[in-house]
């Protein structure tokens, strides 16, 4: 018996190993592929959603813009064209959740500061007081990267409509085009559509973010 298993013991690990190769190429075929929702202004919380919109179900992208950023340059969408970017809402005076979220926005420029094909960008919603000059003094401060981050400025309508009508991530105040900016961080893709939101104070969130930006690229790479 024991010549039996000696004699065949090197193709019974030959067997193993090429049943343990099956049954992991049949679990690679079967297992779905991880993918992003896509973002509708029905499917989230009605309180960051101009009213007018509240009802849209699909087809939701983030509209057209032109806002100056930290240089004094026109930004706009066609700046973003073809590329995958995180969006925030914010303002330079603030001492509550925006140097958090600052932070981490430095944190993922830093992680992807190799990689051309994401982007950051974030609108103050006091450009009262966040002056090109103002936002220069911040950028520096802070090390934001021009090549890769613009923070912008622009007239109040433009933003207020730009937060609550396209990234819905902003509630209002009650006075015409102001308003309580989130935590949250947008994740936008190329076709201009929103594939998640993440709470740009908590680490965590942030490392499923950078982990969502590679399923995102996996998902545009396709043919």
């Amino acid at each position: 018996m024991l010549q039996f298993f000696a004699k065949y013991k090197f193709f019974a690990i030959v067997l193993l190993v090429l049943s343990a190769i099956i049954i992991s190429v049949i679990y690679s075929i079967l297992k779905p592929e991880r993918t992003l929702p896509i973002y509708q202004p029905d499917t989230v919380n009605a309180e960051l959603v101009d009213s007018t919109i509240q009802h849209v179900k699909k087809y939701h992208t983030i509209g057209s813009f032109e806002l100056t950023n930290q240089n004094g340059k026109t930004v706009t969408e066609k700046d973003y064209k073809d590329k995958i970017y995180v969006a925030d809402f914010f303002f330079t005076t603030c001492q509550t959740i925006c140097p958090i979220m600052t932070g981490h926005m430095l944190q993922i420029q830093e992680k992807l500061k190799n990689d051309n094909d994401i982007l950051l960008l974030s609108h103050t919603v006091m450009p009262e007081i966040d002056t090109v000059a103002q936002l220069k003094k911040y950028a520096i401060e802070k090390g934001v990267n021009d090549a890769k981050w613009n923070l912008v400025t622009g007239g109040k309508e433009e933003i207020y409509n730009l937060a609550r009508k396209s990234y819905l991530a902003a509630k209002e105040t009650g006075n015409p085009y102001d308003l309580v900016h989130t935590e949250n961080f947008v994740l936008v893709d190329t076709k201009k559509r929103i594939r998640g939101f993440y709470d740009g104070t908590q680490p965590d969130a942030i490392a499923q973010l950078l982990k969502d930006i590679e399923v995102l690229k996996a998902e545009e790479e396709k043919p």
